[in-house]
């Protein structure tokens, strides 16, 4: 892995808040996998890569076929691309792993690198509180459920989801914009559970959509990827260790 970088990027939301702006993210995120390819060994896109997915036995969301192109040109070419679901697409079943070529994960793993310990996902529902969406997320996961969703017809279907997940993302978009400080954050205080049963040098998540690099104590640090919405950041290791960096200049997309 001489010269060779992970890089860990989460929350691309694509599909809002229009088909223009989600094109012009979708292009700059192509351009960002074109730059990190070129010294890449893994690639985590940490979740929420849609804003809304819904796969039929027949069907999928039409759009995306830029980003999902330049995934397959990835690890067709020997690059390995992780894909954690989060839970804007918490519904990807098997046509993402299968036609793209990406290993999936439905949950957080663990993970050694350059002799740094990794605790790695998307972040949602982790950590004290948020119990109303802790549930949610039981019956969205739920296999009847998801098989009495598949009933409705695709165009139905993918509207009401859509219209949906578009309502929630306008009323949290400010909250997420605020670091609510180490007591109230809760992945801060889900890394800490963690590190008093094991050790782990980083903690790197999604779902956040805040840029954060915070030390946890001397040894463990929590990072979060942050959005491509407005932020277009992302994380990247190598043997000097994590650090979060900015693409391209963030304009709001």
């Amino acid at each position: 892995m001489a010269d060779k970088k992970i890089y860990f990027a989460s929350d691309f939301h694509l599909g809002v808040p229009s088909y223009e702006k989600s094109l012009d993210r979708e292009k700059r995120i192509c351009r960002w996998l074109d730059q990190v390819k070129e010294d890449a060994s893994e690639i985590y896109l940490l979740g929420d890569v849609f804003d809304f997915w819904f796969e039929y036995k027949r069907a999928i969301p039409r759009g995306f076929v830029r980003l999902q192109g330049k995934i397959a040109e990835i690890t067709d070419s020997g690059i390995p691309v992780h894909w954690f679901i989060g839970n804007h697409d918490m519904w990807i079943f098997d046509y993402i792993p299968k036609e793209l070529g990406v290993q999936m994960h439905r949950t957080e793993i663990e993970r050694e690198y350059f002799g740094y310990k990794f605790y790695i996902g998307h972040g949602d529902g982790l950590g004290p509180g948020d119990r109303g969406y802790k549930f949610i997320k039981k019956v969205f996961r739920n296999k009847a459920c998801q098989w009495l969703f598949a009933r409705f017809h695709p165009n139905f279907g993918i509207w009401l989801a859509n219209s949906s997940s578009k309502t929630s993302r306008a009323a949290t978009g400010e909250k997420d914009a605020k670091f609510y400080g180490e007591e109230k954050e809760m992945l801060i205080q889900f890394c800490k559970s963690i590190l008093a049963k094991k050790h782990f040098d980083f903690f790197i998540f999604g779902h956040r959509h805040l840029p954060i690099e915070f030390d946890l104590n001397e040894k463990s640090k929590y990072i979060n990827t942050g959005d491509w919405i407005s932020y277009n950041t992302y994380a990247v290791l190598d043997e000097s260790g994590l650090k979060l960096k900015y693409f391209e200049k963030a304009d709001n997309a």
